[in-house]
């Protein structure tokens, strides 16, 4: 049995970990084959795939499709990921803003209902 080609740079996955960290409830936490990756509740919301190439975001199937229709440059679907709600990001090749209003639909579709209303307090706040 042939051993499946792990080839990954957690300096890859920085970006995205400390943009994920800032919303309330998320922990650094290891993933599949070691890969670094950020969980809400203790279910995954992204990681780096152990490709190397990319970051699967969890992100209902609805959303998911409407960016994989805006954004074809930035995001794919592997045929892996196509019964799973996940959106797979290209790892060089996307727009900060996008990854954050991303990220923060990803955490909304895993956080509580007080998470989320305390989130929105403090955005108001911070205006």
């Amino acid at each position: 049995m042939k051993s499946k080609s792990v080839d990954f740079n957690y300096a890859d996955f920085e970006t995205v970990k400390n943009i994920a960290l800032t919303l309330p409830g998320t922990e650094e936490s290891i993933s599949h084959e070691g890969t670094p990756s950020v969980k809400v509740r203790g279910k995954l919301m992204c990681r780096l795939h152990d490709g190397g190439e990319f970051i699967p975001i969890r992100l209902g199937f609805e959303i998911r499709d409407k960016y994989l229709d805006s954004h074809p440059e930035i995001f794919h679907l592997p045929d892996h990921f196509k019964d799973y709600p996940y959106i797979c990001m290209w790892l060089h090749n996307y727009d900060r803003k996008l990854l954050e209003e991303i990220l923060e639909l990803s955490w909304r579709g895993l956080a509580t209902k007080k998470q989320i209303m305390e989130f929105e307090e403090n955005k108001k706040q911070n205006r």
